[in-house]
């Protein structure tokens, strides 16, 4: 069974190029597989499933569904950017939503995928400000603001987030050594899959006299990527 992963699309009207390419993965080498998914920030950002009146996003939607209807399995991991993603969109793209993180069967191998945000424990700006807007209460309130004030809430948050990143070390906003350990250990997992840092590789791990490996999905700014396994491992590919 072969299985295709994403990560850190950021898709976006502004960026017509890269959301093309990626509607020509979704025509084309995802089309071999049974299995597709997309480990968080599909988007550059999601503001609510009301959304879905966008043009753009009704669109990337209807691709989607597309996908699935050609008989592969379509799920989709929220991030730090599409946590607001919801029922609705699930719905219109014909997709599932996956709990972070979630242990899979990728052809005969129990992999442990995350969108990867929580593993960078270094980051305590960050991952405070995470708690604070996974809350209920804090999604609630944003919600029912009306679209174009999430909007411009959203846009100053990124500015916010760019004008942080600036400041901070690139130790800082990798994932921690202890954070990976500790998930392999909780997982009993030997391979695992994540995105956000935006740096594709594969590192390898000893834990507990086990070897383990971790990879890490590159981001769609300036090219696309996926990463291709099946019964013979896992295999990065590029996509232009």
């Amino acid at each position: 069974m072969r299985t295709l992963l994403v990560s850190d699309l950021h898709l976006t009207p502004q960026r017509p190029a890269m959301a093309a390419a990626f509607t020509r993965l979704l025509h084309a080498d995802a089309r071999a597989a049974q299995l597709f998914y997309v480990l968080g920030d599909m988007f550059d950002y999601w503001i609510g499933d009301d959304d879905l009146v966008d043009p753009f996003h009704a669109r990337i939607a209807a691709e989607l569904a597309g996908l699935a209807a050609s008989g592969c399995r379509v799920f989709f991991m929220p991030g730090n950017r599409d946590f607001l993603l919801g029922k609705d969109f699930a719905r219109a793209a014909r997709l599932e939503i996956l709990a972070d993180p979630t242990v899979a069967d990728l052809a005969g191998t129990p992999t442990l995928l995350l969108h990867g945000d929580t593993l960078c424990l270094d980051d305590l700006d960050y991952q405070a400000f995470r708690t604070k807007v996974h809350t209920r209460q804090w999604q609630q309130q944003f919600l029912r603001q009306p679209l174009e004030a999430r909007r411009r809430i959203a846009l100053e948050l990124r500015a916010d987030s760019r004008s942080s990143q600036k400041q901070k070390s690139d130790e800082i906003m990798d994932v921690a050594p202890r954070a990976v350990e500790q998930a392999f250990r909780d997982s009993g997992c030997t391979r695992m899959i994540h995105g956000h840092t935006h740096r594709p590789a594969r590192h390898e791990y000893c834990i507990d006299g086990r070897l383990c490996e971790r990879w890490v999905l590159g981001d769609w700014y300036r090219s696309g990527s996926y990463l291709r396994c099946d019964a013979d491992g896992c295999t990065p590919e590029s996509w232009d």
